[in-house]
């Protein structure tokens, strides 16, 4: 059983919209994303079956590989222990880098979009920083702190941070200048307006940049494994690429995409839980 918003027009005795049960179906509540997954699947199998069908024949297998020759090295790898060690050094670097960069870029964002002179003024020194490719850092990162995970972790939140920032930063920016005028005439101080207005309403920015971040947090790591590591997905890649092990490639390519999508969908469950407070309609 669901609960439905009526009209406008309907209102409860304390002002607010009548919400009226309504008897649905498991269909009708779930079909329209039962049928999405099941394309999702259906792409994704017509997809391999294709690529096992002409890998040898339209594609020669020493540059593609094909998805049975992936399947085994991914359980080869899993056997002998050695997916599940590279890729918890790499889980480590993106998870530290994301989190440290992530509360860096919020926090500055928040702050500098609050205080609009010192905004303006920093504005560009930020964009210039954010413009340097990241792979560009890498070797200075390499001179400061050496090829430790030490490395990786500040490669990845350096490239979350901007993201972050950037995003938190807008979100500060465009909130309703008509809000805080209403907290003000309400007698509310500085601290109230940004703890009950500013940041409420910049939470859809922060939690844009989190989820934007993430694919960067996975690339900044890598980016220093593959420059300078022996140890992690990247350094996997670096070594199968040597080998001419496309297989191998592949399987690593599979196992980020994988740890990405997991990310994807923890940012996700908690912008569902941070974004209660807003209507209905406007949670998206």
């Amino acid at each position: 059983m669901t609960e439905q918003l009526v009209s406008p027009g309907r209102q409860t005795s304390a002002g607010g919209p009548v919400r009226i049960p309504v008897e649905r179906t498991w269909w009708q509540r779930h079909g329209r994303t039962t049928t999405v997954w099941a394309l999702r699947l259906l792409l994704v199998t017509v997809l391999l079956a294709g690529w096992q069908m002409t890998a040898g024949s339209l594609f020669d297998i020493t540059f593609t590989s094909k998805p049975s020759a992936i399947a085994g090295r991914l359980g080869e790898w899993s056997a002998d222990g050695t997916l599940w060690t590279h890729s918890l050094v790499t889980i480590q670097e993106i998870v530290y880098g994301f989190l440290l960069g992530a509360v860096a870029g919020a926090v500055v964002g928040f702050v500098l979009a609050s205080l609009q002179l010192a905004y303006r003024v920093i504005d560009p020194f930020m964009m210039a920083l954010y413009s340097i490719p990241k792979v560009a850092l890498a070797p200075l990162f390499i001179v400061w702190f050496g090829i430790g995970m030490h490395m990786k972790v500040l490669l990845a939140a350096a490239t979350v941070f901007f993201l972050v920032f950037l995003n938190t930063a807008a979100g500060v920016r465009e909130v309703d200048r008509g809000l805080v005028d209403a907290v003000r005439l309400m007698g509310g101080s500085r601290k109230d307006i940004a703890l009950k207005v500013v940041l409420p309403s910049s939470m859809t920015g922060v939690l844009t940049g989190l989820k934007v971040a993430i694919p960067y947090a996975l690339i900044g790591a890598v980016i220093g494994e593959l420059v300078a590591s022996n140890q992690g997905l990247g350094y996997l890649i670096n070594d199968a690429a040597a080998q001419f092990d496309t297989a191998g490639v592949f399987a690593t390519l599979v196992v980020l995409s994988v740890i990405a999508a997991v990310l994807n969908v923890l940012v996700g469950l908690i912008g569902r839980r941070v974004n209660r407070w807003k209507p209905v309609e406007a949670r998206g």
